[in-house]
């Protein structure tokens, strides 16, 4: 009997390119996938609210349909959508013209055009983790090697700046620093921003920012966070990625930005071309009045969320065995639970005992083990629930 060759897995011509095993598969998804079949499940695993997009919105969308923005548009997005957020951007940050934006199909889709436009197999990158896995993976992707700084936990979410400098040394192609940070919420403060500015300015090294928590920024004296862009000018490299997701609760819509200088922006519309083509046109309309109307939703929305945030870290600052600290940005909590060492495991068994659906620490990298993260975009009542539901399943899983 003649049995197939078995060829190792990492050569297998049906699983592509060898460099893909390198990628790793996402462990929020891996969580979710064990409960989502589930419908008794209180899930807090997504990073996404409990709120459907507001009718402003909605009602824009449907009116742009009913006058049939049913076809494609320019690669770089309608002409009124980069006006919308060239006056958006100047508002919040620094004089900016359509010439620097370029629309894509969700922030996702702008982090991907922007390693495709700027990384070659083996350039070396530098990412400031734990983060969201895609800020990670889609490096990875187009084959550059990627060196993690990870943040350290001391009553809060810590950058070590010198570590971070030590890092970004002549031939580096980039750094690419995500704050707000998903899932810490720390944030990169003003004076610490300009210190890599001109770090990077002198060695050529490309500034990434991953701008999408920008608005989600609980300070009494800013209604945006720290920006790349409120220091830098027309010829440094620096790209800035954002997303209508958060801000305007607009995640299933796949409408984001880039801002970069207008060169690159160029470069930017045959990459969109070869990749989506264009964000759809009912969607972008939808986008400026987002935009031009929606100032009142992402107030709305911060004010909810730092309620939402209070009354979950002081709920969990009961219970023993979690440290937890209330971030400055984003919409989650990055809690540490003491004697757990493997969060993937622990997240499955919360939601098989408890019901409780989780983010894994581990997704977000190594730096992130022993950590669970908590979206908590929601209603009191549910966060309530949520803590009642965590209490149990700790004393179930640690038992």
């Amino acid at each position: 009997m003649n049995l197939p060759k078995i060829v190792p897995p990492i050569t297998h011509p049906l699983l592509g390119r060898a460099s893909l095993a390198t990628i790793e598969e996402s462990k929020i998804r891996e969580v979710a996938n064990a409960g989502m079949g589930l419908s008794d499940v209180l899930a807090f695993w997504f990073g996404e609210p409990d709120q459907i997009t507001p009718s402003l919105i909605r009602d824009a969308a449907k009116h742009a349909l009913d006058q049939g923005a049913t076809f494609y548009t320019q690669n770089l997005g309608i002409p009124p959508l980069r006006e919308a957020i060239a006056r958006y951007v100047s508002r919040l940050h620094r004089n900016i013209t359509p010439n620097h934006v370029a629309v894509t199909s969700s922030g996702v889709s702008a982090l991907m055009l922007v390693y495709q436009a700027l990384f070659d197999p083996g350039d070396p990158v530098v990412i400031i983790t734990p983060v969201w896995p895609n800020v990670t993976e889609g490096p990875k992707i187009m084959g550059a090697a990627v060196t993690r700084v990870a943040l350290h936990y001391e009553h809060g979410w810590k950058l070590d700046l010198a570590r971070l400098l030590a890092a970004l040394t002549p031939g580096t192609r980039a750094v690419i620093i995500n704050s707000p940070n998903n899932p810490t919420g720390w944030t990169m403060d003003r004076a610490s921003q300009q210190i890599v500015l001109d770090h990077c300015r002198k060695l050529g090294i490309w500034i990434i920012a991953d701008d999408v928590y920008e608005r989600l920024y609980f300070s009494d004296t800013s209604s945006v966070a720290p920006s790349f862009l409120d220091i830098c000018n027309d010829d440094d490299l620096v790209v800035s990625t954002n997303s209508f997701s958060k801000s305007w609760l607009m995640t299933g819509w796949r409408l984001g930005w880039i801002i970069a200088p207008p060169l690159l922006t160029e470069q930017f519309a045959k990459l969109i071309e070869y990749n989506t083509s264009c964000a759809p046109s009912f969607v972008q309309q939808a986008g400026v009045v987002a935009l031009e109307q929606g100032d009142t939703i992402t107030q709305d929305f911060l004010q909810r969320l730092h309620t939402a945030r209070d009354f979950l870290v002081d709920e969990l600052k009961r219970l023993p065995g979690i440290q937890v600290a209330a971030p400055p940005g984003a919409m989650y909590v990055f809690l540490g639970i003491d004697g757990m060492a493997d969060s993937v495991s622990f997240a499955k068994q919360l939601v098989k005992t408890a019901r409780l659906g989780l983010a894994p620490g581990a997704a977000f990298g190594p730096e992130g083990e022993g950590y669970l993260r908590w979206c908590f975009a929601s209603s009191q009542a549910r966060l309530a629930e949520g803590v009642e539901r965590l209490k149990s399943g700790l004393t179930a899983v640690m038992r």
